[in-house]
């Protein structure tokens, strides 16, 4: 678990990350670098959820690298799926990472939702419905691995 008291906003649980994987920590369907690593570190404090429609058929491969099953979900109605996912977890309790205009529904849903900036592209709903914007997939992990960062970032 992660907990940050961010002022302004009060103190936060979060005990879930949920990750898009293409576009958002994979490009064409093969695992960015470094991704991995810092992954590993923090699988020590969050359960992660990798949430993805597989568009190019290389899930099982990610999964095995990440040591982690994704959840796949179906083509259509892409938002709700990954929304309804990070509602059954309890959002208060989640931080969510993506880029694509399907993943703007969790990002909004989350205690916390960070949206990358991606070769892919990003959405605009991705981008306005997150709390933080970053660089990449990795600096994305990154910051979740370190914490106050994302206090600094979030207080008001």
């Amino acid at each position: 678990m992660i907990e940050m008291n961010i002022p302004g906003q009060g103190i936060l649980q979060l005990e879930y990350l949920v990750c898009d994987v293409n576009g958002t920590l994979a490009m064409d369907g093969v695992l960015l670098p470094g991704i991995s690593t810092v992954m590993k570190k923090i699988q020590d404090r969050l359960t992660v959820f990798l949430i993805t429609a597989d568009t190019h058929a290389k899930q099982s491969k990610i999964n095995f690298e990440l040591g982690i099953e994704a959840k796949i979900i179906q083509k259509g109605h892409e938002i709700e799926q990954k929304r309804n996912f990070i509602t059954q977890l309890g959002p208060e309790k989640v931080i969510a990472i993506g880029q694509g205009a399907n993943d703007s529904g969790m990002l909004k849903e989350a205690a916390i939702g960070i949206c990358v900036f991606s070769e892919e592209g990003t959405s605009i709903d991705a981008l306005m419905s997150s709390d933080i914007i970053v660089k990449d997939g990795l600096t994305a992990l990154k910051l979740v691995q370190n914490p106050m960062r994302m206090v600094a970032t979030l207080r008001k």
